[in-house]
């Protein structure tokens, strides 16, 4: 039985005048953000090793915060240090779709124990639909848990876009629809791998978890993410590694 158009696909031709006036607005008058300044590799804490993959997109790579240690990496790190040896490395560019992460990290060595991937936004922005969007996750998670050997796979969810502070309406409604699409086929792909987890994101209205440019996450945004995060690796890894360590 083929899927029903959604209300935003149809209203997609009759509202194109206004969106594509809205898109052009956001690129022109956009906040530019850097990404910021750290260590994207490193090695902190003490108990039973775990090397750490972060991948992804703008968002991965901490725009939003001013350094490293704001950011999504480095909020983790120190969460999991607590606990873990953590080896780490960030591979995460603005402006990266799932195609264009798995050719970077293609061209990388691993093994990884943990991957933690953040993708999604410039899926929707670049009008991949949700077949393709699933087949690059697909790829993607087979690259991550075959060449780079990881066993546990985070896959955040899609942002909720209509959320975001710098899209007018009715452009954050429609990519709003896209995003909630990309992310239901996210979740199914996830299913499909014993070694992968989506977590999904669903963080308060609050001015104060939103970078200056609207689009992206503050530092306390990357907090709340990275504590979830860390919830997540902990309840997935603990056992594993308490066990190959010969810690228990």
């Amino acid at each position: 039985m083929p899927t029903p158009i959604a209300a935003d696909q149809i209203l997609r031709l009759p509202l194109l005048p206004v969106l594509a006036a809205q898109g052009l607005w956001v690129r022109r008058t956009a906040r530019l953000l850097p990404e910021p300044s750290g260590s994207r590799a490193g090695c902190e804490g003490q108990g039973p090793r775990l090397r750490l993959l972060i991948a992804g997109d703008s968002s991965a790579a901490g725009v939003g915060a001013e350094t490293q240690a704001q950011a999504l990496s480095g909020q983790l790190v120190q969460r999991l240090a607590q606990d873990y040896r953590v080896a780490w490395r960030l591979e995460a560019t603005t402006g990266h779709t799932t195609r264009d992460t798995l050719d970077r990290l293609r061209q990388i060595n691993g093994p990884f124990d943990v991957a933690v991937t953040a993708l999604g936004v410039n899926d929707v922005t670049r009008a991949t639909t949700r077949a393709q969007f699933m087949a690059r996750q697909t790829a993607l998670l087979k690259h991550l848990t075959g060449p780079l050997g990881a066993d546990c796979v985070v896959l955040t969810g899609v942002p909720q876009m209509q959320r975001f502070p710098a899209l007018p309406q009715p452009l954050a409604w429609v990519l709003g629809q896209q995003a909630a699409r990309l992310d239901a086929g996210l979740r199914k792909v996830a299913a499909r791998f014993p070694q992968a987890h989506h977590l999904s994101l669903d963080f308060p209205d609050d001015p104060a978890l939103a970078a200056p440019d609207g689009y992206h996450p503050s530092p306390r945004a990357y907090a709340l993410w990275a504590e979830r995060l860390a919830q997540d690796i902990h309840a997935q890894t603990r056992a594993r590694i308490c066990r190959t360590s010969g810690t228990e």
